[in-house]
């Protein structure tokens, strides 16, 4: 299928922008830079990214989500265990787009007040995306929490792996597999209180 063409000027705007975001961050001045570079007329450029960088930072994320769809769809994820299935999602993601300045700019700009709600849109989506990819059943309760629970996750991983200068990141897999570890143990504690019908409703989880 051709692409549209208000997507290609998208993708050819934020492929743009990518030169301009490690200098001036997700910026009023690295959108002109992309509308420069690219070579497009600043109105159109206006009406397909009417919040200008911004959009284009959605874009970026949304960019990402849809490489690591691509790396589960090709994966085996039907020999791992669960918990080794989630971990692949989440590393898979962040190994999807590796530009830590667009990632960091980005992480900024979504820390301001009048943005978070987007920014905590965004790693919803990426956690609903890794559960959608590995064929999560849920329709109840649980579609809320696994999504909740995976946002943390992926999140305080992004954080770590920002700041990791380890070789090849060992250290924010290290990280990751912590963070995974703890989510089983507290599953572990759940299915241990399951039977008592006063605690039950308190151990509510992502039941991974």
């Amino acid at each position: 299928m051709a692409e549209a063409p208000y997507a290609a000027m998208k993708r050819q705007l934020l492929d743009a922008i990518l030169d301009h975001v490690a200098f001036d961050g997700w910026s009023e001045v690295s959108f002109k830079a992309a509308i420069r570079d690219a070579a497009v007329d600043e109105r159109i450029a206006r009406s397909v990214c009417p919040r200008g960088a911004v959009d284009l930072a959605v874009a970026f994320h949304e960019r990402g989500d849809a490489l690591m769809r691509d790396t589960m769809k090709s994966a085996a994820l039907s020999e791992m265990k669960i918990r080794e299935k989630v971990t692949f999602g989440v590393r898979a993601r962040i190994e999807a787009i590796a530009d830590k300045e667009a990632v960091r700019r980005g992480t900024t700009l979504f820390a301001l007040p009048h943005l978070a709600g987007d920014g905590a849109k965004l790693i919803w989506g990426t956690a609903d995306a890794i559960w959608e990819a590995l064929g999560d059943p849920s329709d109840d309760i649980n579609w809320y929490t696994k999504r909740a629970t995976l946002s943390g996750v992926y999140g305080a991983t992004v954080l770590f792996w920002l700041g990791d200068s380890s070789l090849e990141n060992e250290a924010t897999w290290a990280f990751l597999d912590r963070r995974i570890e703890n989510v089983m143990q507290f599953e572990k504690v759940k299915a241990q209180v399951t039977g008592n019908e006063k605690l039950k409703p308190l151990m509510a989880g992502p039941n991974w």
